[in-house]
Protein backbone atom coordinates (compact mmCIF):
# COMPACT_ATOMS: atom_id res chain seq x y z
CA UNK A 1 0.00 0.00 0.00
CA UNK A 2 1.41 3.35 -1.01
CA UNK A 3 2.10 5.85 1.73
CA UNK A 4 1.71 3.37 4.54
CA UNK A 5 3.59 1.25 7.01
CA UNK A 6 3.60 -2.56 7.18
CA UNK A 7 0.67 -2.98 4.82
CA UNK A 8 -1.63 -0.29 6.25
CA UNK A 9 -2.18 3.35 5.41
CA UNK A 10 -1.46 6.41 7.47
CA UNK A 11 -3.03 6.43 10.91
CA UNK A 12 -6.21 8.36 11.53
CA UNK A 13 -8.31 7.17 8.59
CA UNK A 14 -11.90 6.00 8.93
CA UNK A 15 -12.55 2.28 9.40
CA UNK A 16 -13.93 0.63 6.24
CA UNK A 17 -15.62 -2.73 7.05
CA UNK A 18 -15.85 -3.80 3.40
CA UNK A 19 -12.17 -3.15 2.74
CA UNK A 20 -11.31 -4.90 6.01
CA UNK A 21 -13.26 -8.05 5.07
CA UNK A 22 -11.71 -8.15 1.60
CA UNK A 23 -8.16 -8.32 2.95
CA UNK A 24 -6.54 -11.74 2.36
CA UNK A 25 -5.29 -12.17 5.93
CA UNK A 26 -8.76 -11.32 7.27
CA UNK A 27 -10.33 -14.02 5.10
CA UNK A 28 -7.75 -16.56 6.26
CA UNK A 29 -8.39 -15.68 9.90
CA UNK A 30 -12.12 -16.14 9.42
CA UNK A 31 -11.53 -19.53 7.79
CA UNK A 32 -9.21 -20.56 10.63
CA UNK A 33 -11.85 -19.41 13.10
CA UNK A 34 -14.52 -21.58 11.44
CA UNK A 35 -12.18 -24.58 11.15
CA UNK A 36 -11.31 -24.40 14.85
CA UNK A 37 -15.02 -24.43 15.74
CA UNK A 38 -15.55 -27.53 13.60
CA UNK A 39 -12.63 -29.37 15.21
CA UNK A 40 -13.37 -28.81 18.88
CA UNK A 41 -17.14 -28.85 18.31
CA UNK A 42 -17.01 -32.25 16.63
CA UNK A 43 -14.94 -33.77 19.41
CA UNK A 44 -17.00 -32.25 22.22
CA UNK A 45 -20.34 -33.33 20.75
CA UNK A 46 -19.55 -36.78 19.32
CA UNK A 47 -15.97 -37.53 20.26
CA UNK A 48 -16.81 -39.71 23.27
CA UNK A 49 -18.53 -43.09 22.89
CA UNK A 50 -19.08 -46.13 25.07
CA UNK A 51 -19.45 -49.84 24.52
CA UNK A 52 -22.74 -51.65 24.86
CA UNK A 53 -21.58 -53.37 28.05
CA UNK A 54 -19.82 -50.29 29.46
CA UNK A 55 -21.50 -47.09 30.57
CA UNK A 56 -18.27 -45.12 30.77
CA UNK A 57 -17.51 -43.01 27.73
CA UNK A 58 -14.10 -43.08 26.09
CA UNK A 59 -12.44 -40.97 23.43
CA UNK A 60 -13.32 -42.12 19.93
CA UNK A 61 -9.67 -41.87 18.92
CA UNK A 62 -8.43 -45.27 20.11
CA UNK A 63 -9.90 -44.63 23.57
CA UNK A 64 -7.02 -42.20 24.07
CA UNK A 65 -8.29 -39.31 26.14
CA UNK A 66 -5.16 -37.30 25.36
CA UNK A 67 -6.10 -37.22 21.67
CA UNK A 68 -9.51 -35.72 22.41
CA UNK A 69 -8.07 -33.29 24.94
CA UNK A 70 -5.44 -32.15 22.46
CA UNK A 71 -8.00 -31.52 19.72
CA UNK A 72 -10.32 -29.62 22.04
CA UNK A 73 -7.55 -27.53 23.61
CA UNK A 74 -5.93 -26.56 20.32
CA UNK A 75 -9.30 -25.82 18.76
CA UNK A 76 -10.48 -23.55 21.58
CA UNK A 77 -7.18 -21.67 21.85
CA UNK A 78 -7.02 -21.23 18.06
CA UNK A 79 -10.60 -19.90 18.17
CA UNK A 80 -9.61 -17.28 20.76
CA UNK A 81 -6.41 -16.43 18.91
CA UNK A 82 -8.34 -15.76 15.71
CA UNK A 83 -10.66 -13.37 17.54
CA UNK A 84 -7.71 -11.57 19.11
CA UNK A 85 -5.91 -11.03 15.82
CA UNK A 86 -9.08 -10.05 14.01
CA UNK A 87 -9.48 -7.28 16.58
CA UNK A 88 -5.81 -6.35 16.11
CA UNK A 89 -6.27 -6.23 12.33
CA UNK A 90 -9.22 -3.86 12.74
CA UNK A 91 -7.21 -1.60 15.07
CA UNK A 92 -3.92 -1.88 13.14
CA UNK A 93 -4.49 1.12 10.78
CA UNK A 94 -5.01 3.35 13.83
CA UNK A 95 -1.55 2.56 15.24
CA UNK A 96 0.60 5.61 14.51
CA UNK A 97 3.92 4.30 15.78
CA UNK A 98 5.99 2.29 13.30
CA UNK A 99 7.66 0.43 16.17
CA UNK A 100 4.30 -0.75 17.49
CA UNK A 101 3.22 -1.83 14.02
CA UNK A 102 6.44 -3.76 13.60
CA UNK A 103 5.88 -5.57 16.91
CA UNK A 104 2.32 -6.46 15.90
CA UNK A 105 3.43 -7.89 12.54
CA UNK A 106 6.28 -9.86 14.10
CA UNK A 107 3.91 -11.34 16.68
CA UNK A 108 1.54 -12.27 13.86
CA UNK A 109 4.34 -14.15 12.09
CA UNK A 110 5.37 -16.02 15.22
CA UNK A 111 1.86 -16.89 16.41
CA UNK A 112 0.69 -18.01 12.96
CA UNK A 113 3.73 -20.24 12.46
CA UNK A 114 3.27 -21.68 15.96
CA UNK A 115 -0.39 -22.54 15.32
CA UNK A 116 0.46 -24.09 11.96
CA UNK A 117 2.89 -26.37 13.80
CA UNK A 118 0.32 -27.26 16.48
CA UNK A 119 -2.28 -28.12 13.84
CA UNK A 120 0.24 -30.28 12.00
CA UNK A 121 0.96 -32.17 15.21
CA UNK A 122 -2.77 -32.45 15.90
CA UNK A 123 -3.51 -33.77 12.43
CA UNK A 124 -0.80 -36.44 12.71
CA UNK A 125 -1.85 -37.36 16.26
CA UNK A 126 -5.56 -37.67 15.52
CA UNK A 127 -4.96 -39.54 12.26
CA UNK A 128 -2.67 -42.04 13.96
CA UNK A 129 -5.08 -42.67 16.81
CA UNK A 130 -8.06 -42.97 14.46
CA UNK A 131 -6.26 -45.59 12.39
CA UNK A 132 -5.35 -47.48 15.56
CA UNK A 133 -8.95 -47.51 16.81
CA UNK A 134 -10.55 -50.95 17.14
CA UNK A 135 -13.96 -51.82 15.76
CA UNK A 136 -15.02 -53.56 18.98
CA UNK A 137 -14.52 -50.32 20.88
CA UNK A 138 -17.24 -48.70 18.77
CA UNK A 139 -19.46 -51.45 17.32
CA UNK A 140 -22.22 -49.00 16.38
CA UNK A 141 -19.72 -46.81 14.52
CA UNK A 142 -20.93 -43.76 16.40
CA UNK A 143 -19.14 -40.47 15.90
CA UNK A 144 -17.23 -41.61 12.85
CA UNK A 145 -18.20 -38.57 10.81
CA UNK A 146 -17.24 -36.24 13.66
CA UNK A 147 -13.83 -37.87 13.98
CA UNK A 148 -13.17 -37.60 10.25
CA UNK A 149 -14.34 -33.97 10.28
CA UNK A 150 -11.94 -33.14 13.11
CA UNK A 151 -9.06 -34.74 11.20
CA UNK A 152 -9.98 -33.06 7.91
CA UNK A 153 -10.31 -29.56 9.28
CA UNK A 154 -7.15 -29.98 11.33
CA UNK A 155 -5.43 -30.61 8.01
CA UNK A 156 -7.04 -27.53 6.42
CA UNK A 157 -6.04 -25.41 9.41
CA UNK A 158 -2.37 -26.09 8.72
CA UNK A 159 -2.58 -24.25 5.41
CA UNK A 160 -4.71 -21.36 6.66
CA UNK A 161 -2.23 -20.61 9.44
CA UNK A 162 0.75 -21.03 7.12
CA UNK A 163 -0.96 -18.57 4.78
CA UNK A 164 -1.39 -16.10 7.62
CA UNK A 165 2.29 -16.39 8.52
CA UNK A 166 3.27 -15.85 4.87
CA UNK A 167 1.06 -12.76 4.49
CA UNK A 168 2.38 -11.34 7.76
CA UNK A 169 5.93 -11.87 6.48
CA UNK A 170 5.04 -9.99 3.30
CA UNK A 171 3.67 -7.12 5.40
CA UNK A 172 6.89 -7.13 7.40
CA UNK A 173 8.96 -6.87 4.21
CA UNK A 174 6.95 -3.86 3.10
CA UNK A 175 8.49 -1.95 5.99
CA UNK A 176 7.58 1.67 6.55
CA UNK A 177 7.30 4.76 4.42
CA UNK A 178 9.69 7.18 6.12
CA UNK A 179 8.07 10.14 4.41
CA UNK A 180 4.85 9.72 6.40
CA UNK A 181 5.95 7.95 9.56
CA UNK A 182 8.57 8.55 12.20
CA UNK A 183 10.24 5.94 14.36
CA UNK A 184 9.75 8.23 17.37
CA UNK A 185 6.28 9.51 16.58
CA UNK A 186 4.69 11.78 19.17
CA UNK A 187 1.26 13.32 19.17
CA UNK A 188 1.77 17.10 18.75
CA UNK A 189 -0.99 17.81 21.27
CA UNK A 190 1.03 15.99 23.95
CA UNK A 191 4.36 17.70 23.23
CA UNK A 192 4.92 20.04 26.19
CA UNK A 193 8.07 21.50 24.64
CA UNK A 194 6.28 23.05 21.67
CA UNK A 195 6.35 26.87 21.84
CA UNK A 196 3.03 28.67 21.79
CA UNK A 197 2.23 32.33 21.10
CA UNK A 198 1.53 34.32 24.29
CA UNK A 199 -2.09 35.02 25.08
CA UNK A 200 -3.17 38.58 24.39
CA UNK A 201 -6.41 40.10 25.62
CA UNK A 202 -8.34 42.23 23.13
CA UNK A 203 -8.73 45.06 25.70
CA UNK A 204 -5.00 45.08 26.34
CA UNK A 205 -4.37 45.26 22.62
CA UNK A 206 -6.82 48.17 22.28
CA UNK A 207 -5.22 50.07 25.18
CA UNK A 208 -1.80 49.55 23.68
CA UNK A 209 -2.95 51.02 20.38
CA UNK A 210 -4.75 53.93 22.09
CA UNK A 211 -1.77 54.99 24.21
CA UNK A 212 0.62 54.97 21.32
CA UNK A 213 1.98 58.46 20.65
CA UNK A 214 3.50 59.80 17.49
CA UNK A 215 7.09 61.02 17.80
CA UNK A 216 7.54 64.82 18.00
CA UNK A 217 7.87 66.57 14.64
CA UNK A 218 11.25 67.50 13.33
CA UNK A 219 10.33 71.25 13.45
CA UNK A 220 10.40 71.18 17.24
CA UNK A 221 14.05 70.29 17.21
CA UNK A 222 14.73 72.93 14.55
CA UNK A 223 13.07 75.65 16.68
CA UNK A 224 15.18 74.85 19.68
CA UNK A 225 18.25 74.75 17.52
CA UNK A 226 17.51 78.19 16.07
CA UNK A 227 17.29 79.76 19.57
CA UNK A 228 20.64 78.42 20.56
CA UNK A 229 23.66 80.68 20.09
CA UNK A 230 27.17 79.50 19.87
CA UNK A 231 29.73 81.42 21.88
CA UNK A 232 33.25 81.81 20.69
CA UNK A 233 36.08 81.58 23.16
Amino acid sequence: MDGGAFGAGKAGGAFDPQAFLRQPHTLLRLLSWVFSIVVFGSIVNEGYVNRVDDSQEHCIFNRNRNACNYGITVGVLAFLSCLLYLALDAYFPQISSVKDRKKAVLSDIGVSAFWAFLWFVGFCFLTNQWQASKAEDNPMNEGGDAARAAITFSFFSIFTWVGQAFLAYQRFRLGADSALFSQDYMDPSQDSGMPYAPYTNEEDATDAVGTYQQPPPADAFDTETQGYQTQNY
